[in-house]
């Protein structure tokens, strides 16, 4: 049968027609009438409850600790009720700062089940960078690992709002602030011996503020990005919608959601507190029941021992991932066997990536996405043959969004032109947690200006030339950094590539690469350059 079997207006049309999995519905958000998915869970504490359903399978997996999903929801909500105890309450903020321990997501959701808005920390911070998203954010308690409690010791006294700080695996702890989570949680292998609560009984809706993730942008202040439960569950959908329109374009019937189908699992290789880790990622495995194994930090050679040992099904992340684990000097002495898949976004990837992965691992399926922070992860999709065939595309919107692209005079582009891109949809969060002039200047006028600079295609593939702000102009030429990358990171012995701008006094600015080569490979800058 030739490729592809339907198009993709008519797959769109097919899978969200009335009675369809998919089925579009309107609702009115912040006076808007916008496309919404009718059958998307309506709030967080619904997709909590669907993973509790899975009971006694594995849930989380970290370096030697297991938890189901029953012991999971027990941590969470006992979590919950020591909020409330404490006085946490809907609206209140609680910030959560560790590197991706199980008690991540059970902080998260008790968060979530009081009505509380969830605020993921950068783990990567510095002490005053923690003490500015703890002042602004104005958080009520934190939950920290002893790393991030040590960083932001020497400046909890600015943090007047901050009442609480539970922390995680420390020993002593000489602040009155400060008090053990595993004096009121215990160990993750404590927790299925937790007592069976209730979850709390709050009102909950749509709208409903859920989240502030900080997304620091090119310049000053990180700014905190206000999430409402239809944001994330908004996004749930997206991979399930890409399999299923790869599915129409093989000729194929989208296969039913299976319950009794073995369970599958997949590796988090990046940070939860990134919209990749937690709404992409982590939510998404809890509603399907997934297993999701976490390592302390990220070791391709560590990495490959936990797919085979855990038999994974899934990988990715970002682009770099994928490229050094197949590209790890001992990927072939692993059994990679039961990978199905790889998905990735957050950075552009380079085509020739598509060619590597289907080398390595041939009966993988590859997938890729765009979003950012502000849309709550995934906005565009591509999975299979649709990405082999357009290495370069970043995919088609989700139908509940909409895409265009905005040269400089405001117009529209036409297609294979490139413009800024701009996007609106419910997905799309609300704007910028106390901070009306940047929330005006990126949402103002009902769409958000993302600041990539990006073509469609005539059936409304995405495919994204650069960040607006990193886009060179060499002697009154437009240079696209993503294309130059592209071009070095073809090259057999280029893991990746980055390209930037340098000054120069007659040409304005000019292009700077800096790559990366394989592990035992031998590459000039003589030969790169003839190759490029």
């Amino acid at each position: 049968m030739p490729y592809p079997a339907m198009p993709l207006a008519e797959a769109h049309a097919k899978l969200t027609a009335p009675g369809a999995r998919f089925e579009i519905g309107y609702a009115e958000i912040r006076g808007e009438r916008q496309k919404v998915w009718k059958n998307a869970p309506p709030t967080l504490r619904e997709v909590f409850l669907l993973g509790r359903s899975f009971a006694d399978k594995t849930f989380l997996v970290h370096e030697g600790e297991r938890a189901t999903f029953e012991a999971f929801a027990r941590a969470a909500i006992v979590f919950a009720h020591e909020l409330q105890a404490a006085g946490v309450g809907k609206g209140d903020r609680v910030a959560i700062g560790m590197r991706n321990l199980p008690e991540w997501p059970a902080a998260f959701f008790g968060a979530i089940l009081v009505g509380a808005i969830a605020v993921p920390l950068n783990a990567w911070s510095t002490g005053p960078e923690l003490e500015y998203m703890l002042t602004d954010s104005g958080a009520r308690l934190a939950v920290l690992d002893a790393e991030r409690f040590e960083r932001l010791k020497p400046h909890l006294d600015a943090c007047p709002a901050l009442r609480l700080v539970l922390v995680s695996r420390a020993g002593a702890l000489d602040h009155p602030k400060a008090e053990s989570w595993q004096a009121l949680i215990g160990a993750t292998a404590d927790w299925a011996n937790l007592p069976a609560l209730d979850v709390p009984k709050v009102d909950l809706a749509p709208e409903d503020d859920a989240t502030i993730f900080y997304t620091s942008g090119t310049t000053g202040k990180p700014k905190g990005a206000l999430g409402t439960h239809r944001n994330v569950c908004s996004t749930l959908f997206a991979r399930p919608y890409g399999m299923a329109v790869a599915a129409l374009r093989r000729g194929e019937e989208p296969p039913a959601p299976d319950a009794q189908a073995p369970q599958k699992s997949t590796l988090l290789s990046v940070p939860y507190f990134h919209v990749t880790g937690c709404m992409s990622t982590l939510i998404p495995c809890l509603a399907a029941g997934m297993k999701l194994a976490t390592m302390r930090r990220w070791d391709a050679g560590e990495a490959l021992k936990l797919i085979e040992r855990e038999r994974l099904n899934g990988c990715g992340g970002v682009p770099t991932i994928a490229w050094q684990l197949i590209e790890h000097p001992d990927f072939a002495k692993y059994d990679t066997s039961s990978l199905e898949g790889f998905s990735y976004g957050g950075a552009p990837a380079a085509a020739d990536l598509v060619r590597r992965l289907k080398g390595a691992v041939p009966a993988s399926q590859l997938a890729t996405a765009w979003g950012m922070t502000e849309t709550s992860a995934p906005f565009t999709i591509v999975i299979g043959e649709d990405y082999e065939t357009r290495p370069t595309t970043c995919g088609f919107a989700m139908p509940v969004g909409d895409m265009r692209t905005v040269g400089p005079d405001g117009q529209d582009m036409p297609p294979g032109e490139a413009g800024e891109l701009w996007v609106r949809g419910p997905m799309v969060v609300k704007g910028y947690w106390g901070n009306p002039e940047a929330t005006q200047a990126t949402f103002g006028g009902g769409w958000l200006r993302t600041g990539d600079i990006a073509k469609l295609d005539e059936e409304g593939f995405c495919y994204i030339v650069d960040r607006a702000k990193d886009m060179l102009i060499r002697g009154g030429e437009n240079i696209y950094c993503v294309e130059v990358e592209n071009a070095l990171a073809a090259h057999p012995s280029v893991v990746d590539a980055a390209v930037v701008g340098r000054p120069h006094i007659e040409l304005g600015e000019e292009p700077v690469a800096v790559v990366t080569i394989k592990p035992g490979a031998e590459l000039t800058e003589e030969a790169l350059r003839a190759f490029a």
